[in-house]
């Protein structure tokens, strides 16, 4: 895919100890396995906008249908970029948020 991880955040996680970058993990896996993040998201009854990377690697982007639960969440699948796509091209992963925002922002006057 030619996409270069920011230095940035690779120091970050080169400075993760092995117990912590471990234990990470295994926390996220297990707060997935308990309830998936749709099913979690529904309950809140907020817009919701979903991007998945087409050519992600970690997570299926097949898997977006299931935000479908979600009343109301709209669904990106931007083609060519992975499990990061804000990151891998935020030129094309961004125009789809100032409509979303404007259209669901909350007024107060």
């Amino acid at each position: 895919m030619g996409y270069q991880m920011p230095e940035e955040l690779l120091d970050d996680v080169r400075g993760m100890t092995p117990h912590t970058f471990t234990a990470t993990m295994r926390a996220t896996r297990s707060y997935l396995e308990q309830r998936a993040l749709p099913e979690r998201l529904k309950v809140l009854g907020k817009p919701l906008l979903v991007v998945f990377g087409e050519d992600d690697r970690r997570w299926r982007s097949s898997s977006a249908a299931d935000y479908g639960a979600v009343p109301g969440a709209e669904v990106e699948l931007p083609a060519g970029v992975g499990d990061s796509p804000q990151l891998e091209d935020p030129r094309r992963t961004a125009p789809p948020l100032p409509a979303f925002i404007a259209e669901h922002a909350v007024r107060v006057d």
